[in-house]
Order: structure tokens, then C-alpha cells, then sequence
């Protein structure tokens, strides 16, 4: 596995990411003294364990598991039983150890944390623990005991990096420097250990929002067993404040279990009217799954509400999943981008929010899509050139000349050779059109308010090609609720508060000046930030936001549709 090994330890100040962190607690296993071991010990006079452990190590494969393929873990296992001498650790005397008994435990509840409790065996342990009762062979002591080792370990690296590898899912993050003794941690912390559960949490994700997050999992599976599912009537059309709507009962219900409308709203049971406390508290519900917030019961909103809440918990477990893919040791305090919310916050050093703002995103074709990664802005360009990409040159703006003689003059493009002059800004030859439909020759557009990347972009260079950036006069769609609109790049609402923001550490640029070299500086002027800041774009469609609220988002690139499909386990 361990080409992603975990880590206990949390480098320099720990920054929440992934939305709406607002506390960061960690604990670190560096420099903290080991327990003291307990010698393992091998089994007195039916004979040794360490033949049987070797074959199965040997054979990366044990048909006792669920999962009987470990060849990721071999290295890891092999490591765990060198150190006790090939001595079973989980069995002594031909009986389960308090902490056997205990880790299994953990494992069973392994749904708690947004993991697949059968992946670690779950349903098989009370026959194994059943085996040892009775009489039994030596060889189902080493099976019990090198599966609770795989099932542990399995469980360890899923808790810290994740149970699914990132690099599957369309993903360029970082994972950062996670690295953790797989077999030593088991060993002396887990096998060896008095609190199985306090050391656990130390390699679990040290922000709020996680737990935040665990919490919700814990309050939606319990909401998805109380709710009755049943579905909302087609209105058969828009439902407003002060109408007559058959569903109101089953509105009531299903908001007052999801506490978008309190207990002490009265609607009588026989109502039908749809008004009042009902309507306020669609409201909320529309603010939480990213919805125009008016309260009227429309297409989108009804589709929201009868989404089923067994798949708002896996919502959740999903959001889980991603968190424990990131890495939280950031030299400076990041911007973050969450592509399903349309949302970008900018973080300050104790993990509160300084600004945070609307954005539009990338449309969901494969093309165009704004990708998941993980880099540093290094410079602002105010009043840029908008260097058009080739496959858009190709198949957009050189049909756009073939059409239209005088396209260049209208959208404020010119032609320009390899060297950077101008070829044509106006009239364009048919021997200059194949060479730019050739890619011999470039098209750029002008600086200005017109220009499709507005009056100031933000520089994080990466393989595709997309940054953060303003948006031109005519491309304003903040007030609309979905907002994949772009081809790929972030455009930003308040991208003056953010140049500022970006700029903080250095005095002179204020939001005054960043205002006027966006309005009327120089063409093309680059300015370079001091120290490199972190920008992480995300995709997560439920986040945990301030006073425990869970916010919902619909999976626009269908990415959530991907990450359940994928088997388990994945190669590392």
C-alpha cells in the first residue's frame, strides 16, 4: 500500500480546509515514548505458530478474509510479526487478548466513520471468536490472528489516507507527507495498547469540520431509519406562499425530522396550505442544498426533497472520504475552492475565514471540467491578454472568422506570430486562417473590460491551464444557483477583495489600488506575490458549516456516482 503511508504528524500550523473549518485540534505521535510492550507469547506445547504465520505472509492471500488478497499490506505484515518473533499478538493461551476483543470492536463500527464495516470483516468475527471457544487447531489461531492484523491494518490506512486511492478519481492533490510505521503503530499502539480508540483518533483528519462531519453521519443514519420515504405529489407546476398543496403533510413531516422547521412551528396535521413556518423552512432547506432561496416548491427544490436520505448519508461518506485524502501542513493559510458549492474561501492562519465568495466553475464535459488539484499562487497579471487555448482557437473562434470577416474587431482579438507581434487584428486572409487553424499562428484577446478573463487573473501554474480569474461585463451569472459555466477556469466573484486579500503583505497594495490597476493601470502588468500561497480546488457535495449545519450539493461531474462504483480494496 504504503506508496501513501500515514502520518501521526501534523507539520507547522494546522489550516482547515475543505470548507468551513472553524477549529483544529491534532494530537502527534512524534516524540512521545512507546508503551511498553507485551512480549507476545507463542503457544506453549502444541507447537510453534511461526510455520503457519510464514506461508500466509509468504502467500500475500488468506481465503479466511473477505478480502483474502493483502498483497499491498505484505510488506507491513511481515514487519508486525519479524518484531514479535512470529508469535501470534492477538491470541494468547489459545484465547482473543483484551485488545483482540477490542479491535474487533472498532472494526464492527467501522460505519460510524464513513467506512464499510464488512471490509474488515465485520460479519465474521463472532464465528471466529465462536472457534476459539472450543476445541481448535493451531491454525485457526494463525488465521484469527493474521486477519485481525490484515482487517487493522486495512482499517488504519483507511482512517488516515483513505480507503479509495485519489489518483482513481480525476484528482491532483497532494497527499502530503502522511507517513506513519504501519506495523509499529499496530504494534505498539493498537496490539500493545491500553485505549484503542484515543490512539485512532490521532491519525484520523485534526480538523473540526471532520468530526463535524462524523457527527452528521451519525445524525443521518439514524434520520434515514426514522424517515418513512415517502415521496412528495407532482404539483404540476410552481407551488407558492398561500396555495393549496396535498403534500404539506409530507413536508411537514420530512422537514421537522431534518430540522429545517422547528419543533414548536405549528401546522395542523389536516392542513393542506402551503404558508407560513412551511414556507421559511423550505427556505432553509433550499439554502442548504445550494437552491435559490425562495421558498417556492419548483422542479429543483421537490427533486431535493425527495432525494432519499440513505443517499444523504453516503453523501457524507463520501465527504469523509475526501477529507482524509488532503494534507493540512500549510506553509501559509490556504484558498480553497469547492466546485459542487460554486464557493471559494480564503483562510486565515488560526482557520477562520477572512473572505469568502461566489464562483463559477467548469462545465461537466470532460473538456471543460475545472479539475481537482492542489497548488501555490505565485502572481496576479492585472488587465491581462487572454491567450485563447488551441483546441478553442480551433473549434470555436476559427469557424467564428470563417462566418463572420469582421469577428476579430468585434470581440477584440488579434492574431499574433510565435514571436509575440501582432499579425492582424481586423481582416483575416485565408492563408492567415490555416495557419491559425493550424496552431502556426495564436489568437489572443486585448485587455479590457470585454476580456473573457475580466481585469485581473490569479497565476497557479498547473498542466491544464486553468486559474482563478474576474470575469468580463457580460459574463455575470453569480445569482444563479448552478454555475458550471466556464471552460475549466475559476471565475471569481469579488476578484478585487481577493487581489487585496492575496496582496496583504504588502502595504501599498490596498483595495483602492488593486481597484485602479484593474480599472485604468497598465495593460498586462504582473505582479509577484511575496510567498507562494496554497490554492486547493475540491469536490465534495456535503460539508459541515457554522453551528453543525450540513450543506448538500448536487454531483455535477457525477464524480460521487464514480467514487461509489469503485471497488474496495484498491491498489496503493
Amino acid at each position: 500500500m504504503y506508496g501513501r503511508n500515514v502520518t501521526c504528524r501534523v507539520v507547522s500550523v494546522l489550516f482547515a480546509v475543505i470548507l468551513l473549518v472553524f477549529g483544529i485540534s491534532a494530537q502527534d505521535h512524534s516524540g512521545r515514548s512507546s508503551p511498553e510492550k507485551v512480549n507476545a507469547t507463542a503457544l506453549p506445547t502444541r507447537g510453534s505458530p511461526i510455520t503457519s504465520l510464514r506461508e500466509i505472509i509468504g502467500a500475500g492471500r488468506l481465503e479466511y478474509l473477505r478480502w483474502p488478497n493483502f498483497l499491498d499490506y505484505r510488506v507491513h505484515v511481515e514487519n508486525f510479526y519479524r518484531n514479535s518473533g512470529y508469535s501470534l499478538v492477538w491470541v494468547r493461551q489459545g484465547q482473543p487478548t483484551p485488545q483482540a476483543l477490542g479491535m474487533i470492536e472498532i472494526l464492527q463500527q467501522a460505519d460510524l466513520q464513513g467506512l464499510r464495516a464488512d471490509d474488515y470483516d465485520s460479519s465474521r468475527w463472532a464465528e471466529r471468536l465462536a472457534r476459539l471457544q472450543v476445541e481448535h487447531a493451531l491454525r485457526d489461531e494463525a488465521h484469527f490472528d493474521i486477519a485481525l492484523t490484515v482487517c487493522t491494518m486495512r482499517y488504519v490506512s483507511d482512517v488516515s489516507v483513505g480507503r479509495l486511492n485519489p489518483r482513481y478519481f480525476q484528482s491532483r492533490l497532494n497527499i502530503g507527507p502522511k507517513k506513519l510505521d504501519l506495523a509499529m503503530f499496530v504494534q505498539d499502539y493498537l496490539a500493545n495498547g491500553t485505549s484503542l480508540k484515543s490512539e485512532l483518533a490521532t491519525i484520523e483528519p485534526p480538523i473540526a469540520s471532520y468530526r463535524e462531519m462524523k457527527r452528521a453521519l451519525l445524525t443521518y443514519l439514524q434520520l434515514a431509519k426514522a424517515d418513512d420515504g415517502e415521496t412528495l405529489p407532482d404539483p404540476h407546476g410552481i407551488v407558492f406562499s398561500g396555495t393549496q398543496y396535498d403534500g404539506v403533510p409530507r413536508l411537514t413531516r420530512l422537514l421537522r425530522l431534518l430540522g429545517d422547521l422547528p419543533e414548536s412551528a405549528v401546522v395542523p396535521e389536516d392542513s393542506r396550505l402551503y404558508a407560513g413556518a412551511l414556507v421559511e423552512a423550505v427556505k432553509r432547506f433550499q439554502e442548504r442544498h445550494g437552491l435559490r432561496t425562495d421558498g417556492y416548491l419548483e422542479l429543483k427544490t421537490l427533486e431535493q426533497l425527495n432525494i432519499p436520505l440513505s443517499y444523504r448519508v453516503e453523501q457524507i461518506q463520501l465527504a469523509l472520504e475526501r477529507y482524509r485524502w488532503l494534507r493540512y501542513d500549510f506553509p501559509r493559510p490556504p484558498i480553497v475552492v469547492n466546485i459542487p458549492a460554486f464557493r471559494l474561501y480564503a483562510f486565515n492562519k488560526e482557520g477562520g475565514i477572512d473572505l469568502t465568495m461566489s464562483v463559477d466553475v467548469g462545465e461537466d464535459a470532460a473538456s471543460t471540467r475545472t479539475p481537482v488539484l492542489e497548488d501555490e499562487i505565485e502572481y496576479l497579471v492585472f488587465r491581462p491578454y487572454w491567450d485563447v487555448p488551441l483546441s478553442i482557437q480551433r473549434n470555436e473562434i476559427v469557424p467564428n472568422i470563417r462566418d463572420d470577416p469582421d469577428y476579430l474587431s468585434e470581440v477584440n482579438f488579434e492574431i499574433i506570430a510565435p514571436g509575440g507581434q501582432v499579425v492582424t487584428d481586423g481582416k483575416v486572409t485565408r492563408e492567415i486562417l490555416q495557419e491559425v487553424s493550424a496552431g502556426k499562428l495564436r489568437v489572443r484577446q486585448k485587455p479590457g473590460p470585454e476580456n473573457s478573463l475580466g481585469l485581473v487573473k490569479f497565476i497557479f501554474p498547473n498542466r491544464y491551464n486553468v486559474y482563478l480569474h474576474d470575469t468580463p461585463s457580460w459574463g455575470n451569472f453569480f445569482k444563479q444557483s448552478a454555475r458550471n459555466v466556464s471552460h475549466g477556469c475559476v471565475h471569481l466573484e469579488k476578484p478585487d477583495e481577493l487581489a487585496a486579500w492575496v496582496l496583504r503583505d504588502q502595504s501599498d497594495w490596498t483595495l483602492e489600488r488593486v481597484q485602479h490597476a484593474m480599472r485604468d493601470g497598465q495593460d498586462d502588468f504582473k505582479v509577484n506575490l511575496t510567498k507562494p500561497i496554497p490554492v486547493m480546488i475540491l469536490y465534495t457535495t456535503a460539508l459541515a458549516r457554522e453551528h453543525g449545519d450540513i450543506h448538500f450539493y448536487p454531483d455535477i461531474y457525477g464524480y460521487d456516482t464514480d467514487l461509489l462504483a469503485k471497488g474496495y480494496p484498491t491498489p496503493r
